[in-house]
């Protein structure tokens, strides 16, 4: 069963993915924290707009969502993410997103991101 936090998340990531600033940002509360962990945390609306696609990044993020799960006002959103920079690199990142919400819409982001690097044997 979806529930609405749960739906929320799911169209937030998939207008993420297709850069969709409007469908972004509705689904978002007027004084919305996103934070990286020791890369940036902006608060609001106007902040989070300008960081949809990350600087040095180019194109639309491809992202799949391996695992949702929800306590409470909490769903936490864990997955793959493959990017492209600016220099033509191809990045494959592994996330954990932890989204806070109120009233059906995210108020608080927290993502944790490790690059996924090959593993030689």
């Amino acid at each position: 069963m979806i529930t609405r936090n749960k739906a929320t998340v799911t169209r937030n990531m998939d207008a993420f993915g297709r850069s969709d600033h409007a469908a972004v940002l509705s689904c978002l509360t007027e004084d919305v924290i996103w934070e990286i962990p020791g890369w940036f945390g902006v608060r609001g609306r106007d902040a989070f707009d300008k960081h949809i696609e990350g600087d040095g990044f180019t194109g639309q993020p491809d992202i799949s969502v391996t695992r949702l799960v929800e306590e409470d006002n909490v769903v936490i959103a864990e997955g793959t993410v493959r990017t492209q920079r600016t220099d033509g690199i191809v990045v494959d990142l592994a996330f954990c997103d932890v989204f806070e919400l109120e009233d059906g819409l995210i108020r608080r982001l927290i993502s944790y991101l490790m690059e996924i690097k090959p593993i030689e044997v």
